[in-house]
């Protein structure tokens, strides 16, 4: 029998730089897509999932996100005595219950890899998902629920993987694909940023994992890779040796918020979505005649 997953890891000491001047004095976490923060999308889309409870590696200038998730009296009564129910009702769903939270700093930018080392002591001896909080999803169920179901399967080690195009596979870390389903199949290898006619497949990794502890150990032992930098990926591809990696192409597509780019899209696609939106927005965006600029 495989062990629950019920932590999860949200690596939130990125600097944003990519955002500024944005960024700051504001964590990129904290940048919205149409009226909430990107780190809630994260954490909605754990707690679908069935986590329970929630670690935040957090840098300097981060305590806006350990507000987010705390609860702000003077809000919440200002908002009940002037009837504002629904919005009030809101606001107290997002926020995970007492003691359900947990907050570790990485002192030094070293990579994702040093990040989810940073979290050891707090996760423990149990499997736990990793959801890097940039990369949002238009999915139902969400990502992490549909690994999750694979885990339940297969156990072992679970990643999230969604095609690109082959003129993009350079800019991913892409899986070698072994037997299986779409929904389960084993991952014999991983290639960080292949030239396209050297890529395996074009199954990109997409910043959703469920792992197994045994990778805290080799992150502790782990040579800077790229970027002078621990990396998750030289880390997986190890344990990759030790035990089992299945990938799941899930149903849906991400958005990675982490560019200008994809941020930008990600608020119209989400906003087309929402039918207390749709409408208006679709009536803003006829008025500005976009033809002629596309």
């Amino acid at each position: 029998m495989s062990k629950r997953v019920r932590t999860a890891v949200f690596p939130v000491a990125g600097l944003g730089t990519r955002f500024l001047p944005a960024t700051k004095a504001m964590p990129k976490e904290m940048l919205t897509v149409v009226d909430r923060p990107l780190i809630q999308y994260a954490v909605d889309e754990a707690r679908e999932a069935g986590i329970e409870h929630f670690v935040f590696v957090t840098g300097r200038n981060k305590g806006v996100i350990e507000d987010h998730f705390d609860k702000q009296f003077e809000l919440e009564a200002t908002l009940e005595a002037r009837g504002k129910s629904a919005a009030l009702e809101e606001l107290q769903q997002d926020l995970p219950s007492a003691g359900r939270t947990s907050f570790t700093r990485q002192q030094e930018p070293l990579g994702l890899g040093h990040a989810v080392w940073c979290a050891r002591d707090i996760v423990g001896d149990q499997p736990f998902a990793l959801l890097l909080p940039d990369m949002i999803f238009q999915a139902k169920p969400g990502v992490l629920k549909q690994m999750m179901d694979a885990y339940e399967e297969r156990a072992g080690n679970i990643i999230g993987v969604e095609e690109c195009a082959w003129e993009d596979v350079s800019s991913y870390g892409v899986v070698v694909r072994g037997d299986g389903p779409d929904q389960g199949f084993a991952i014999n290898g991983m290639v960080e940023k292949p030239k396209r006619d050297e890529a395996p497949s074009n199954l990109f990794i997409s910043g959703r994992y469920i792992l197994q502890p045994e990778i805290f150990a080799l992150l502790a032992e782990q040579t800077r890779g790229a970027g002078d930098e621990i990396q998750l990926t030289d880390a997986m591809q190890t344990l990759m040796d030790q035990q089992r990696f299945t990938g799941v192409k899930y149903e849906g597509k991400v958005y990675d918020c982490g560019s200008k780019l994809g941020f930008l899209t990600a608020n119209v696609v989400f906003a087309l979505d929402r039918p207390d939106i749709r409408p208006g927005f679709v009536e803003e965006l006829r008025k500005l005649d976009l033809e002629d600029q596309l």
